[in-house]
């Protein structure tokens, strides 16, 4: 039923104010945004034990400390977790083409450097190698990392730096900044290309709603990579 005096369709409740308890209160969040971020980021760039597992830890304060739960972070319900894997999986082994294709010989190019590969030496037909690899790239990497950098950091940041017009572009840029310098062991092309893959799974986080959607993207390119690394060796790209 429609109240007396208005018309169907409107909102007659009063408009939300922002009273200056209420900014002071959005205020120090943001402070306390800021301080999250800063740690984060130099716990990548001064390589603090395992930059990503210190991350986590940092992660877990603040939702305590906010009473917030991981849903915050992300960690979405999926309706059809099956048709997500699978997309994802496409996804996955497309970026991976367009990566040995076109963004790694480019950066190979221009900076007269390939990816340094040399972690990965007795990977090629080393099968208990490969499958601990595999393990450690779905738990520290896919879903360690995604929790840390999509779900923890990007948050943050975005709370840091807003929401509105470009601010999340530049809070997902900053973010994957970070997350290149988490890999400063593959060397500069290894950098590049791991912040590029970070605005990739940043992009299928926001498109699904979910961040199950970049975990699993993660997991997937990982996989593929060190699948390709063991039957034929290292690839640094297609010319």
């Amino acid at each position: 039923m429609t109240a007396m005096g208005s018309r169907p369709g409107t909102d007659n409740r009063s408009p939300r104010v922002i009273t200056p308890t209420r900014a002071r209160h959005t205020t120090r969040w943001r402070v306390v945004a800021g301080v999250e971020v800063a740690l984060a980021a130099v716990a990548v760039i001064l390589d603090v034990a395992i930059p990503t597992v210190v991350i986590l830890g940092l992660m877990v304060v603040s939702l305590v400390i906010r009473r917030d739960g991981l849903s915050t972070m992300g960690f979405h319900r999926v309706a059809r977790p099956w048709v997500l894997a699978g997309t994802m999986l496409a996804f996955a082994a497309a970026w991976s083409l367009m990566n040995i294709a076109v963004l790694k010989p480019v950066v190979n190019h221009v900076t007269g450097t390939t990816q340094d590969m040399s972690q990965f030496t007795g990977l090629q037909g080393g099968l208990t190698k490969l499958l601990t690899l595999v393990a450690l790239s779905w738990t520290l990497a896919a879903l360690g990392e995604e929790l840390a950098f999509r779900g923890f950091v990007l948050t943050r940041m975005t709370e840091l730096v807003g929401s509105a017009g470009i601010r999340p572009g530049l809070a997902v840029a900053l973010t994957s900044i970070l997350m290149g310098l988490l890999h400063t062991e593959y060397g500069l092309v290894g950098v590049v290309a791991s912040a590029v893959d970070s605005i990739f799974y940043s992009v299928l986080r926001d498109r699904y709603q979910t961040l199950w959607a970049s975990i699993l993207a993660h997991g997937f390119m990982n996989t593929i990579g060190l699948v390709t690394f063991f039957v034929i060796g290292p690839v640094y790209g297609l010319w």
